[in-house]
């Protein structure tokens, strides 16, 4: 096995230490006071725009990375722009539907790496990438009820 077809640990341990903001901030907003699920829902929502941004962004360095189908050459450029768009319009919602536009922001961008990452020859990363969006979209649907208690 070459030692690419491998995610490395440091990244691993990276991602990992990238949901601690999603599931402390999430936490806080369920379990915090009543006066400042807002607040603690807004750093969510901001947190989590932040990493949207990021995984749209990937798809630039990915598609700048060198020659592609004819048919990938717009597309990754396009998608790379679409996470931050979003992410910044959810950002501009009350904290509730603005989790929950996020959350379906973030399970877009895994539904668009899992399509796109095995022409990359990146489908190593996938495992990784469906655990941190499932933790990182739950983060966000339980910070959006924790508002609206």
């Amino acid at each position: 096995m070459d030692k690419f077809d491998e995610v490395p640990p440091w990244a691993k341990r990276l991602g990992w230490a990238g949901l601690l903001p999603f599931v402390a901030l999430a936490a806080a907003a369920v379990l915090g006071p009543a006066s400042l699920r807002d607040l603690f829902a807004l750093a969510l929502l901001a947190y989590g725009a932040t990493i949207a941004s990021f995984l749209g962004a990937i798809h630039w360095g990915l598609a700048m990375r060198g020659p592609m189908p004819a048919q990938a050459r717009v597309f990754p450029f396009v998608w790379g722009v679409v996470p931050s768009l979003l992410a910044w319009l959810a950002l501009l919602s009350p904290p509730a539907p603005g989790l929950v536009a996020l959350a379906l922001v973030l399970a877009g961008c895994f539904g668009v790496d899992r399509a796109t990452y095995p022409d990359y020859g990146l489908q190593q990363w996938l495992p990784m990438r469906l655990a941190l969006t499932l933790v990182a979209v739950l983060s966000c649907l339980f910070g959006a009820v924790a508002v609206l208690r």
